[in-house]
């Protein structure tokens, strides 16, 4: 797709800020109770421990502020989430079976957040002075 090489820094942009947003849907959801509540069964370890990490490492992916140290640790807790709460408790490694593709998704897009960084419109390029 040789046409959207020009756009890949926007690109990049939109990936960011939009799993941010939704990570910190999440995190909303867990924490405050919003979007249906939180999951039925969810220990409090999960509850606050992810649902805090998913709410500010939303947010400071989202906003592109410590977007790779942020990400960094989404993406720790994501793999956290998807052995835990998928792999064992289903007794099956692959996502399409135990259910965990979300989890084993984030994992792998906050990896290569962390890696990247925050990238054009972000606060990080902002504070140095990056044009876009």
């Amino acid at each position: 797709m040789g046409f959207l090489k020009p756009h890949a820094e926007r690109i990049y942009a939109l990936l960011r800020i939009m799993t941010g947003f939704m990570f910190t849907l999440h995190g909303l959801q867990k924490i405050f109770g919003l979007f249906g509540g939180v999951p039925p069964g969810a220990p409090p370890f999960i509850v606050y421990g992810a649902g805090l990490i998913e709410l500010v490492g939303g947010v400071l992916v989202m906003l592109g502020l410590f977007a790779a140290p942020a990400a960094f640790i989404s993406s720790g807790t994501m793999a956290v989430a998807y052995f835990v709460g998928h792999v064992f408790s289903a007794g099956n490694i692959l996502p399409i079976v135990n259910q965990g593709e979300l989890a084993a998704l984030y994992c792998f897009v906050f990896l290569y957040i962390a890696v990247y960084g925050s990238g054009i419109w972000s606060v990080d390029a902002a504070r140095r002075g990056t044009k876009s």
